[in-house]
């Protein structure tokens, strides 16, 4: 037997705005459109529903990368101790917003050495050190 979606929806105990929902989706099983009307084949009585999905895949799991801490040598502070005669800090330690000045770095983890002549960091650093483990500065 083929009833229409009226009919359906009140077999079925729901609205019929949701079984046209259902309709789109493709989850009723045999369902046809002929010009503007649905026509649902019944099995044993009722129309056949698929089962769906639980939606959209969640975003809210998704980790966000670790930040990466990118280390490098100022030139620019090499030249001025060597002019002035002083000490001051010349490796540079940048994580998101902050950059912060030492003598000694250490790297426990992995770590990776990148030149880039052609698109240097926002300071104008060429050769720079790339890390995603936590950095410890020795000032």
């Amino acid at each position: 037997m083929i009833v229409g979606t009226t009919e359906a929806a009140r077999i079925l105990k729901i609205s019929t705005a949701r079984l046209r929902v259902l309709l789109i989706a493709g989850r009723v099983e045999g369902a046809y459109k002929t010009g503007k009307m649905w026509l649902i084949p019944l099995v044993d009585g009722e129309p056949t529903i698929k089962r769906g999905t639980r939606g959209p895949a969640p975003r809210w799991r998704n980790l966000k990368k670790p930040a990466k801490t990118i280390v490098h040598v100022n030139s620019q502070r090499i030249r001025q101790n060597q002019k002035h005669q002083e000490q001051l800090p010349v490796i540079t330690v940048k994580t998101r917003n902050t950059n912060t000045y030492g003598h000694i770095v250490e790297i426990p983890g992995g770590c990776r050495v990148v030149y880039s002549p052609d698109k240097p960091l926002r300071c104008g650093a060429r050769v720079w050190i790339e890390t995603l483990h936590e950095v410890r500065i020795i000032c």
